[in-house]
């Protein structure tokens, strides 16, 4: 039964094997993320973190297993498009995801497709373009725009069905570093200031190290979770899962085993900048 104010995302020994696939895809999955929390999550191609995002979207049904949206179970038919009304979704493709020559006819889809009434939507319109900074370009052609302008009107799309999920499958990983920027900003900030829930699925490390949290996929499998300083500063077990991790706890760690004292939890410039600073004095 569906509780209002339940708005966890919740997998319970999730599994999902591909037809013809010789082995699962995920494998007994187990994961709960918080309302208002953001999430990400790492692994190398083919893991199973885009499987993983799909399922949360019930664009996938487990193969086994349950996967729980804001209190709704994706099995159940007849609740899909309640998921995907609080569960939204941005692919890595921002072209993929335009289906208007307008922009704000494009934002206006999804409200469409729920049949929200036109003097209920123009209002939703202008606070979904607002919210990201786009509403200067409402009647611009989506084709003029560059690949972080066309992601941000996707973000204005979903946030128009007032989402209580945001889920980003490498929203950023077509863009150049200041698409990749203006993207990540964005639902930074609709998470702060709206509460909004965020799974982000990404391979940039410095993405991840700005999460609340941190789930990382091997193989089909949670392998290690945590905050982000206390899954980077494993630096030796993220390197045998042939993953990176942000450069400053990189140096970090090369630098201790040099013998300097510095702490652990190090993963930003600023971070690095203190912590020398601090020893200097």
């Amino acid at each position: 039964m569906h509780k209002e104010n339940d708005e966890q995302i919740l997998l319970k020994d999730v599994s999902f094997t591909y037809e013809e696939a010789e082995s699962p895809a995920l494998s007994g999955i187990s994961a709960a993320i918080q309302p208002g929390e953001f999430v990400a999550v790492l692994g190398h191609n083919g893991s199973g973190k885009s499987t993983l995002a799909k399922l949360v979207n019930a664009l996938y049904l487990p193969s086994e297993g349950n996967v729980v949206v804001c209190g709704y179970d994706t099995r159940e038919e007849k609740l899909v498009w309640e998921i995907r009304r609080r569960a939204g979704m941005i692919f890595q493709n921002p072209d993929n995801q335009i289906v208007a020559t307008v922009v704000k006819e494009d934002v206006a889809f999804g409200l469409e497709n729920l049949g929200v009434p036109t003097e209920e939507m123009l209002p939703r319109i202008e606070q979904a373009l607002s919210a990201v900074r786009m509403n200067k370009y409402a009647e611009s052609a989506p084709h003029t725009l560059s690949g972080g302008q066309k992601q941000r009107v996707a973000i204005a799309g979903i946030l128009a069905m007032e989402p209580s999920v945001i889920i980003a499958d490498e929203a950023t990983a077509m863009l150049d570093p200041s698409g990749r920027k203006e993207v990540l900003d964005t639902v930074r900030m609709l998470n702060r200031t709206k509460g909004i829930t965020v799974l982000w699925i990404t391979h940039f490390m410095e993405e991840a190290a700005l999460a609340d949290r941190i789930l990382v996929i091997t193989d089909g499998r949670i392998r290690a979770e945590g905050t982000p300083a206390e899954v980077f500063d494993r630096v030796g077990d993220m390197q045998e899962m042939h993953l990176d991790v942000p450069p400053m706890t990189a140096l970090a760690n090369a630098l201790r085993q040099e013998g300097m004292p510095l702490p652990a939890g190090i993963l930003t410039v600023e971070d690095m900048v203190r912590e020398v600073e601090k020893l200097v004095h």
